[in-house]
This record gives structure tokens, C-alpha cells and sequence, in this order.
């Protein structure tokens, strides 16, 4: 028998052992994937196909309060759309985290992160996770390759049952359906080979009819291995049983003095390229359960409620008759209340006809369903005030925007969940720039305040060979309405209080030292700028007057001592210009009185609903 010399590290037998390995993913997934399939439906408004049928109505009515649960709290996710900056660990690392924390705004604009992050929160909201995917994406930039940060549908990424973090995988596939004609265009080798491919991925159920027999599974195959004690990432992209590309096959090295792929992986960071962001945690899964699992069936009870009301008020509004056989009354006419007469046949007795009454539902019912609601608000809160309600007689402006803030810490824990996620996907980013970026790249940046900027980023100069320390700081890019309404409050006491006077500069650094806020370094700056400045102009002012005092004193022609005279004496002349001054600055004062915090908010409730 002779044997095959050179054959590469991955063929069929190892596309077939994956086949087999991935078809024991999907099985131990297929009960997460029902479930994200079925909170789908309900986000849908679909859910009542989950539900028993109840009763012969024929009525289906829906409510929406669970989906306004999720409007509510994807709305307090886009208004933390977060914002990244490179904080350096050593002074001598300063540099690098500022050109960094720079340049991975202009990245993630150009990934259109917004809509990214958009799209990653309803599905985390519906099905409990969210995964990013940040790959090098070789045919962006004109060939040349750049970063492409996108979102991964939970239904097409399969991993070893029973883990908890996606790292830990053994294995991890992604698998996603696509053309044949495409297919066949990018791979001449899969024509005549695309047919007969045995795996399907879970579907969602669409309005359309969506034909998927012209489609061929592309699995992603990523795996790890131990090289020299390092965890060294592989990749294989195959079809079938035909391998479109192997990084453990790649033996060349793809420039002079580089390391082959099969020495040293496909990403130099050794982590699977697929960050989850969950909502709830389980244990024994990298996915989570979201808002639908924990409300559904409350919103399924308040339907029934609300379908069975909704009958009986038709029940109680649709006369019904008892009526005997040989009462000789014409029935169409009876019914149709524009005859003035019905026609009869013989007497009529009492008792020919008889109304079927409907007895109305208790109040009892209607407390039952508005505890139902309650329910919902309360499991999830999402309560009336953080859609700008109010309730128990709260009216005060000020009381109002803090039960909003006091009722939205889940909203704020949950993000900061979502924080932890988006620094890896930071972190992620970085890495491939140094692996991938071989030349400068002219980016627009964020300059002064209202100006852009231009960088021309080369990392062979900018960045250090190898790589430094960073943390990552995310913060919020654009604040609630709240925020700024507490900062600019804050503003103007701080202002009131003289916190800007130079000359109580001690006190004010003092009591900033105890407080925290956003921007307080910098107000700390520019309270010890003011101080060192009041501290040249006293000084300069002695040194004048110590000059002054060395010239003989003059008058002008009126008697009256000269500027300069009294400029030496320190005396001061208030003037018009002191006058004006006093007299803005009292106008200045009456008009913050008067503005209020109520009336701000009018202001601000009456600007809601324009975009920001």
C-alpha cells in the first residue's frame, strides 16, 4: 500500500471529524436557539402562536408591554453610546495611549459602531446575549486591509457545551448560509462540488418565504493549539468536505523574515475573534437569558385577560335572543333595527322571545390584570418615571429627576455589564492594528472644538515594538438629559458659591478634593491656573506700585491726582464701566433666581422630543 508523503495538516478527514464535532455543538445548543427563535416571536408580537388555544372567540388581541420594556431600556443604551480612551500604565507609555485613544474613535466610525452597537442591544435585550465579532477584513481599504468589527447572529456561532466563557471552547464554529453563484465566483474549485451539504443552521421565521436551496453552509473553524507553551489561534474556512483556506497548512511565510501562519496563528493575541455581551448570566453557558424570558409570561397572562374582557364587553354589547320555534315573528326584520315594523303571524306570547343576559366581569378581574401589568413594570424596571411619568402626587421638578436617576441604576449596572465587553473588543482592535497595519494611514481626527484634525498614524513609528500596558477607560460619548442638567447645576453653584474667584482658590481645591464628578480634574486646573494667575498680577501690582511709589506725585489740572497717583496711593475710581458692572451683575443674579429648577424642566419637557 503506499502511503501519501506531504500531505497538509488539514484534509478531509480532519473537515469530516469537524462536521461530526459541530453537529454535537448544535445539539447541545438547540434549546437556546428555541428559545432565542421564540422570544423573537413575541418581540414580534407573534407570541400568541406559543400560546394554548383558549376558548372558540376567535379573538387574538395583543399588548405591547413587554416590547416597551425593551424600547425603554435600548433607548438608555444609546444614550451611553460609549466612548474609548487609552490610559497608559507607566509615564513612558503616555504618548502611545494618547495617539491610540485618538485613533480608535476614527475606527470604529469607520465600522459604523454606532448601528453595531445598536443592533447588538435589541438582540441582547430579546435573547439575553449579544456577540461582536473583530476580524482583519484583507479586502477593506483598497486591498489593504483593515479592521472590521461586526455583529454575530447567537443562531450561527456553535460552542462546546458546558462552557462559560467562548475562550474556553475547545472549538468554536461559525456557520453562515451563502450563494452558490457567489461562492462559485470567489472559489472556482467548489463548482459541481456544492451540492449534498447536510448541515442547516436554526432559522427564524420570516414573513417572507426565504428559499434556501441554492445555499451552501460556509463553516468558520477556529481552534486552538499549544506551540512552545503559548495558545496559538488556527483557522479553517471550508465547504463540505473542500477547504478554501487552512492557517495550519499555510507553511510559507507571506513576507521575508516573518513566521508561516502555521507557526504562529492567525492572530498574534491567541483569542477566538468573538466577544459575548450578556445580559443575565447563566451558569454552564456563554449566552444569558434576556427581558422576554423573564417577562413572557406575564405578558401571555394579560393577553388572555385581555382577550377574554374584550369578549365579554362584545358578549354584553351583541343582544342575544331566546326564541321559541312557532312564534311566528320574522326574524330579519327584528334584527335589522332600521324596519319601523316586524311582521308577525298570529299573537305573540310573552314568553316567545326572552334576551340572553351576560353578567360583566367583576372588578376583581380588572385589579387582577392591573397587578399584571404592575408585574411586568416592576420585574423589569421599567416604571412609569423612567418614561417620564409620575404617580403619587409627585409634582416637583427636582423630586422627579431623582426618582429617574434612582430608578435607573439597572439601566446604568447593566451598561457598565456592556462596558466590560466593549473593552475587550478595544483591546482586540489594538492588537490586530499592530499585527496588520504595514504602512501609514491618514486618518481624521477629533481636534479643537469644532475643527478636525488630520494624523497620518504609521505604527512601525509611532507605536513601540512591542506592546505596552494600556487600561482601557470607557465613558458614556453622549449624556442622559439628566446628566446634563446635574452638571450645568453644578456649573452655576459652583459659580455662586465663587468656587472661580481666584482669591478663594485654596478653599475651592480643597472642597473639589472631597467631591467627584465628571470633568472635575479639569475644573481642578483651571482653578489653579486662575490661582497662579492672581498670584502674578498681585506681585506685578506691588512691583508697580513700588515704582509709583519712586516718582513724585502729580495732579492734573483740576487739583485732581492723576491716574498714576492714584494707582500709587491703591486707591480706585469706580467709574461708568464699575457702575455698568455692578449693575449686570445684579441683573445677573436676579435672572438666575428666577431661573428655577421647574422651569428648566419645562423647558426640557417641552424639547424632548427633538433629536439630539
Amino acid at each position: 500500500m503506499k502511503t501519501q508523503t506531504n500531505a497538509p495538516p488539514i484534509g478531509t478527514a480532519e473537515l469530516r471529524r469537524a462536521t461530526e464535532l459541530l453537529r454535537q455543538y448544535k445539539a447541545g445548543k438547540a434549546r437556546l436557539d428555541r428559545r432565542i427563535i421564540e422570544n423573537e416571536e413575541f418581540w414580534r408580537l407573534r407570541h400568541w402562536e406559543h400560546i394554548p388555544e383558549q376558548g372558540t372567540t376567535g379573538l387574538k388581541t395583543k399588548s405591547a408591554w413587554l416590547v416597551n420594556v425593551i424600547l425603554s431600556k435600548h433607548a438608555d443604551a444609546m444614550d451611553a453610546y460609549p466612548e474609548p480612551a487609552c490610559l497608559p500604565r507607566a509615564a513612558d507609555d503616555e504618548a502611545e495611549a494618547r495617539l491610540l485613544s485618538q485613533v480608535l474613535p476614527v475606527i470604529l466610525a469607520q465600522n459604523d459602531f454606532e448601528k453595531t452597537w445598536s443592533d447588538n442591544w435589541w438582540k441582547k435585550l430579546k435573547a439575553g446575549v449579544a456577540i461582536y465579532g473583530v476580524f482583519w477584513d484583507r479586502s477593506r481599504n483598497g486591498g489593504r486591509g483593515d479592521v472590521a468589527i461586526e455583529r454575530v447572529d447567537p443562531l450561527n456561532l456553535y460552542w462546546e457545551p458546558g462552557i462559560s466563557d467562548l475562550q474556553k471552547s475547545r472549538n468554536l464554529f461559525h456557520v453562515e448560509l451563502t450563494d452558490n453563484e457567489t461562492l462559485i465566483e470567489q472559489w472556482p474549485e467548489l463548482a459541481g462540488r456544492l451540492k449534498g451539504g447536510t448541515f442547516t443552521t436554526s432559522r427564524y421565521l420570516y414573513d417572507e418565504t426565504v428559499d434556501t436551496s441554492d445555499k451552501s453552509p460556509v463553516i468558520d473553524w477556529y481552534y486552538k493549539k499549544r506551540v512552545d507553551g503559548k495558545s496559538v489561534l488556527h483557522y479553517v474556512k471550508f465547504v463540505g468536505e473542500t477547504v478554501l483556506f487552512a492557517s495550519e497548512n499555510e507553511t510559507e511565510p507571506a513576507a521575508p523574515g516573518a513566521r508561516p501562519l502555521a507557526e504562529r496563528g492567525l492572530y498574534d493575541h491567541g483569542l477566538y475573534p468573538f466577544f459575548a455581551d450578556v445580559l443575565f448570566p447563566e451558569e454552564g453557558t456563554p449566552a444569558g437569558f434576556g427581558y422576554v424570558d423573564i417577562c413572557k409570561d406575564a405578558q401571555r397572562q394579560i393577553d388572555l385577560m385581555n382577550n377574554a374582557i374584550v369578549a365579554n364587553c362584545i358578549a354584553a354589547a351583541t343582544p342575544r335572543w331566546l326564541k321559541r320555534g312557532d312564534d311566528g315573528i320574522n326574524e330579519a326584520e327584528y334584527a335589522d333595527w332600521t324596519k319601523p315594523f316586524v311582521h308577525v303571524q298570529g299573537s305573540i306570547e310573552e314568553n316567545a322571545l326572552r334576551q340572553i343576559t351576560v353578567s360583566p366581569l367583576s372588578g376583581n378581574y380588572l385589579s387582577i390584570l392591573a397587578s399584571k401589568i404592575n408585574e411586568i413594570k416592576e420585574t423589569s424596571g421599567n416604571r412609569d418615571v423612567n418614561n417620564g411619568g409620575i404617580s403619587g402626587g409627585v409634582t416637583a421638578a427636582s423630586a422627579i429627576a431623582a426618582m429617574q436617576e434612582q430608578s435607573g441604576k439597572l439601566s446604568r449596572d447593566q451598561i457598565q455589564n456592556a462596558y466590560r465587553c466593549f473593552r475587550q473588543v478595544v483591546t482586540c482592535v489594538i492588537a490586530l492594528i499592530r499585527q496588520f497595519y504595514d504602512g501609514p494611514r491618514k486618518m481624521r481626527i477629533t481636534g479643537a472644538p469644532g475643527q478636525s484634525a488630520y494624523l497620518c498614524f504609521d505604527p512601525a513609528r509611532d507605536l513601540s515594538a512591542e506592546p505596552v500596558s494600556l487600561d482601557i477607560e470607557v465613558s458614556a460619548q453622549r449624556q442622559s438629559p439628566y446628566n446634563r442638567l446635574s452638571y450645568n447645576e453644578m456649573a452655576l453653584q459652583f459659580y455662586q458659591l465663587g468656587f472661580f474667584n481666584p482669591e478663594l482658590s485654596d478653599q475651592a481645591l480643597a472642597a473639589l478634593e472631597m467631591m467627584d464628578f465628571k470633568g472635575r480634574d479639569a475644573v481642578r486646573r483651571t482653578l489653579a491656573r486662575n490661582a497662579t494667575l492672581l498670584q502674578q498680577l498681585v506681585q506685578a501690582r506691588q512691583q508697580l506700585a513700588a515704582l509709583q511709589a519712586l516718582l513724585p506725585p502729580s495732579e492734573d489740572e483740576a487739583g485732581a491726582p492723576t491716574a498714576g497717583a492714584e494707582a500709587a496711593r491703591g486707591g480706585r475710581r469706580p467709574g461708568r464701566a464699575g457702575a455698568v458692572a455692578a449693575k449686570n451683575r445684579d441683573l445677573i443674579g436676579n435672572e438666575q433666581k428666577k431661573n428655577t429648577i421647574a422651569e428648566r424642566a419645562r423647558a426640557r419637557a417641552a424639547a424632548a422630543t427633538q433629536p439630539r
